[in-house]
Order: C-alpha cells, then sequence, then structure tokens
C-alpha cells in the first residue's frame, strides 16, 4: 500500500474525536450494565457488615462462604431446581408446538379467515379476562395445584406468534411451497421437511425467549401451587428470604445480629443461585437473541 492510499483512509481529528466518544459511552454501558452483577458476587461472599457499610466497593473483604453453605443445606432448593427445570423444558416445548404452528399458518395467504383470526389472537395481547376468571377457569379444567398449569394454560404467547409470522412471511417464498406442490408434497410435509429446516433462527429464539420466561416465572406458581414439591425455584428463594427475614426480626441481642448478617448473605446468594444458570448460557446464545432482535423489527 503506497502512500498517497494511507493518507485517504487515515482518519481525521474529527474522526478520531468521534471514535473516542463512541468507545466512551459504550465502555460506560458496559461498566454502568455488568458492575450490578459484579457487586451482587462479591457481596455475596464478603462480610455483611462491611456491605452493609459500603465498604465493598471493588473487591470482597472478609471472604466468607457462609450465605452459600446455608442456602445449599436447604434441601427445598433443589426440588426447586429440579421443578424449574422440567417447567422450562415442557414449557418450551410447548410454546414451541403451539405458536410456531399458529405463526407458521397465519403467515399463508391462503388461509381463510386470516385477518379474523389474527384478529382473535391479538385482543388477549391488550385485554385479559382479570385473575379471578382466569383461576376459576384453571380449577374446572382440574390444573390447579398440578404441574400442568405451569404448561399448559399460558402457553400461547401473541408476541410470539408474531415474531414466527413476520419469519414465515418473509424467508420462506410461495415459489418454494409451488415447488413442493409439483412434487407431490402436502401441507404437513411441506410444514415438517421444508419450513422447519430453514426456520431454524426464529425457533431458537423463541426457545429462548420461552425458556427465560419459565426460568424466572413465579407469579403463576403463587397463585396456582400450593404443594411445596411443586414449587419452582423462584418461589423457593423467595421462602428462604422471608424466613430468613422473619426469623432476623424475631431475635434480640447478639443472635439477631448474627441472623441477619447470615440473611444479607443469603440475599445476595439468593440471586447469584438464581441468575447464575441464565448468564452462563447468555454468552453462547446472544447471536440468536440478536437475531430475534431484527426478526421483531420487519414488519410482517
Amino acid at each position: 500500500m503506497n502512500s498517497t492510499v494511507k493518507n485517504r483512509i487515515r482518519k481525521s481529528k474529527e474522526d478520531k474525536i468521534f471514535d473516542f466518544i463512541i468507545y466512551l459511552t459504550a465502555a460506560l454501558l458496559v461498566i454502568i450494565t455488568l458492575y450490578p452483577m459484579y457487586f451482587i458476587v462479591i457481596a455475596s461472599i464478603s462480610n455483611p457488615t462491611d456491605v452493609s457499610s459500603g465498604n465493598i466497593v471493588l473487591w470482597p473483604k472478609g471472604i466468607n462462604m457462609r450465605g452459600y453453605e446455608q442456602l445449599l443445606n436447604y434441601k427445598q432448593l433443589w426440588v426447586g431446581y429440579k421443578n424449574t427445570i422440567i417447567y422450562a423444558l415442557l414449557g418450551t416445548g410447548m410454546n414451541l408446538i403451539v405458536n410456531i404452528s399458529a405463526s407458521y399458518a397465519l403467515s399463508r395467504k391462503d388461509l381463510i379467515g386470516k385477518k379474523l383470526i389474527t384478529f382473535y389472537y391479538l385482543v388477549p395481547m391488550f385485554f385479559g379476562g382479570g385473575l379471578i376468571p382466569t383461576y376459576l377457569i384453571v380449577k374446572n379444567f382440574g390444573l390447579l395445584d398440578t404441574r400442568w398449569v405451569m404448561i399448559l394454560p399460558f402457553s400461547v404467547i401473541t408476541y410470539y406468534i408474531i415474531v414466527g409470522r413476520t419469519f414465515f412471511s418473509n424467508n420462506i417464498p410461495d415459489d418454494l411451497w409451488e415447488a413442493a406442490q409439483i412434487d407431490g408434497c402436502g401441507n404437513l410435509t411441506f410444514f415438517f421437511k421444508i419450513v422447519l429446516p430453514l426456520s431454524k433462527a426464529v425457533i431458537a429464539v423463541i426457545a429462548l425467549w420461552s425458556a427465560v420466561g419459565h426460568w424466572n416465572a413465579y407469579f403463576n406458581a403463587l397463585i396456582y401451587l400450593r404443594s411445596d414439591v411443586l414449587q419452582p425455584l423462584q418461589i423457593v428463594l423467595r421462602n428462604i428470604l422471608i424466613s430468613n427475614q422473619t426469623m432476623s426480626m424475631m431475635m434480640t441481642g447478639t443472635a439477631a445480629t448474627e441472623a441477619r448478617q447470615a440473611a444479607e448473605l443469603i440475599k445476595y446468594g439468593v440471586i447469584v443461585v438464581s441468575s447464575a444458570p441464565i448468564m452462563c448460557m447468555y454468552p453462547f446464545v446472544q447471536k440468536y437473541f440478536n437475531q430475534g432482535v431484527m426478526i421483531g423489527a420487519v414488519k410482517g
């Protein structure tokens, strides 16, 4: 590369200043995003007195694992983990079956009553029947206090259907369906053997969104589940926090101080335990989240 070309691609002073501002802004956003998570981790292994007094900023002090030791001694914690994994796997599978099928059907131009069906899906997205009617319906179907209440009643998610319909409309051309018909391919064969293999991106996006939603779900379990053996992780962790805070309030003197310190450690430990699996998984699936943003940004 000669000197003339180098001079042409050399950045001006204004470009360098602009790049510096962009990099500085990006660095600040990264710090603002990551520091709270980092603080929670170091606070969970630090002396609670130093945490409450504000002495913990960048490095842990008085490192100990008491919070995690007490947290991991709760047998119900492992029951909650097992239940959450079951709900996440079965719920994600059900979400994919229902929403991918519906979104593909709505993407077909030859679907009779397409606008009416779309309107039927859109109305519940903005208007709900309310908590009490929903509770009565769940109860009448015999799903109350069963595992299926976390999987079946709320498997239809309109936003997932819209994203899937947009993807199918823009990426599965009509010519492909016409060519498949010429080869004697029916609707089901076309869907399972041609459409689904070409739709791995949107399937991965909806699966990830659904899995994260089921992992963090707690409200439905709080309303519809009563048995301890069915409670998901989030409810178990909530109960641990409440019991420890109540215990620390009932004690006095040195015992109360120690109980409050243990409650502080457990509080931060609970956040780490509940968030760690998703945080560890995210770097490996980040590209699918990015694809999901782009899919949802395209008008169908």
